[in-house]
């Protein structure tokens, strides 16, 4: 007599699934979060950098406690006129970081006439329709300037109150001495507002 008889597949028992609680979903959405923070924060570091500008030396541009994003130097390899960049030269403040506006790059001559406030690139007058000041203030640096390889001149945007590329301390920035390009102003600083919020020019 078969005491036992083998289940056919309609009468086997079905075994309930787990049910997750909510402290397992909880902690999976929280590790989900985390990987995807870490690839954030590793593409920041990689692209980014966030700067607090000190003084008035790119006035009207920019102010006093303008917080900015670059795009890091690991991507920003060619500079070019117009450009506002960051930067860090071990002559001038122990290295700390400086904001300028790129003029001239490498191959290029840059002469100004202190007396007429007039920058010339390659002998023809350069307009700066950003300037706060006129360039009237000689700091030391001979003029003309030839740039050399790899190098960018750099004055600031307010140019009677700013030590830049016209002093010797400076001079002409390597670019393996630029942090990066401004490209955002994240939050404004002393004056200005709301209203100056955005896209870097």
């Amino acid at each position: 007599m078969e005491l036992f008889r083998k289940k056919n597949k309609d009468e086997r028992e079905v075994e309930p699934q787990e049910k997750q609680s909510w402290k397992q979903l909880l902690v999976l959405d929280l590790k989900d979060l985390l990987y995807v923070l870490a690839i954030f924060m590793v593409i920041y570091m990689l692209f980014f950098r966030v700067v607090v500008v000190v003084g008035s030396s790119m006035y009207d541009t920019l102010h006093n406690g303008d917080r900015l994003l670059l795009i890091s130097s690991n991507f920003y390899k060619e500079p070019k006129q117009g450009d506002i960049i960051v930067a860090s030269k071990k002559s001038f403040a122990n290295g700390e970081c400086i904001v300028k506006r790129v003029i001239a790059t490498e191959g290029q001559t840059v002469d100004i006439d202190f007396q007429k406030g007039i920058v010339y690139i390659d002998g023809k007058e350069l307009i700066e329709d950003y300037i706060y000041t006129e360039t009237t203030l000689f700091e030391g640096v001979s003029f003309p300037v030839h740039v050399g390889e790899g190098q960018v001149f750099v004055p600031g945007d307010n140019r009677n109150n700013s030590k830049d590329s016209r002093n010797p301390q400076i001079g002409l920035i390597d670019r393996r001495e630029i942090l990066g390009k401004a490209i955002f102003l994240i939050t404004p600083g002393d004056e200005g507002g709301w209203s100056r919020f955005g896209v870097i020019d």
